[in-house]
């Protein structure tokens, strides 16, 4: 009965946070799930991870979920919650990309002519190309998950070039999550005032991660721009 009732009041919640997320500003609803989900123990994870796969599906900023993730359960828990459920509604948009969803897709993705190199290179190395795109994306995230549905990409190729590509942008924003004190510097961008040990360590490693992440993302942009052109100029040959 106890489970039932769990069960019962889970899908309450979630329900309330899916209205939320329709009918609210997504800076407002995602402070006050933050606010929630630090002291709600695993029934806190199961709704995040709900909201999270949602708002990804409904093409909805999710930055501040990430760096909600690690404030409310720190740098490394965060990570290890954020990264495969952010692997799962990537997925999940993938596959409405390629089924459903493939025309409307289709026709978003006309705005942007460079998907069609995209889309051939991917057909000669689905995995590399995915990698480079989630290191270093030129498509917004959300889109990019449905888009990458109209390639010749094979789903396992996608996932596991998903993984680890999109590892480093998200433990940095669950990083910064991590580094503030209450649910509205989130928004606000303050950081209260600390010791001088303190300061040393937060833009210590604030500064550090950043330069990992920025490097990380420039040599993928420049390894994906080389194989974006390499293909039609094999193709110009005789």
């Amino acid at each position: 009965m106890m489970r039932v009732a769990r069960y019962a009041f889970a899908v309450a919640v979630a329900s309330g946070v899916l209205l939320g997320l329709l009918l609210l500003p997504s800076s407002q609803w995602a402070l006050r799930l933050v606010e929630w989900i630090r002291g709600a123990g695993a029934l806190g994870v199961g709704v995040y991870a709900f909201v999270y796969i949602t708002a990804t599906l409904l093409v909805l900023p999710g930055s501040i979920l990430t760096l909600g993730a690690g404030f409310a359960y720190g740098p490394l828990l965060g990570t290890l919650l954020v990264s495969p459920v952010s692997v799962v509604a990537a997925t999940l948009a993938f596959l409405l990309g390629r089924g459903v969803l493939r025309e409307w897709i289709a026709r978003r993705m006309d705005a942007y002519p460079r998907f069609k190199a995209i889309d051939e290179a991917v057909a000669n190395n689905g995995f590399k190309i995915v990698l480079l795109l989630r290191l270093s994306p030129i498509f917004p995230f959300n889109l990019l998950n449905y888009a990458l549905g109209l390639t010749r990409v094979s789903l396992r190729d996608y996932v596991v070039a998903s993984v680890p590509g999109m590892l480093p942008g998200t433990f940095l924003y669950v990083y910064l999550g991590s580094l503030v004190t209450s649910a509205t510097e989130l928004l606000s961008g303050q950081r209260p005032a600390a010791g001088v040990w303190g300061q040393v360590l937060y833009w210590g490693g604030l500064a550090a991660t950043l330069l990992v992440t920025i490097l990380i993302t420039k040599t993928a942009r420049k390894a994906l721009d080389n194989a974006l052109e390499r293909k039609p100029a094999i193709e110009a040959r005789p």
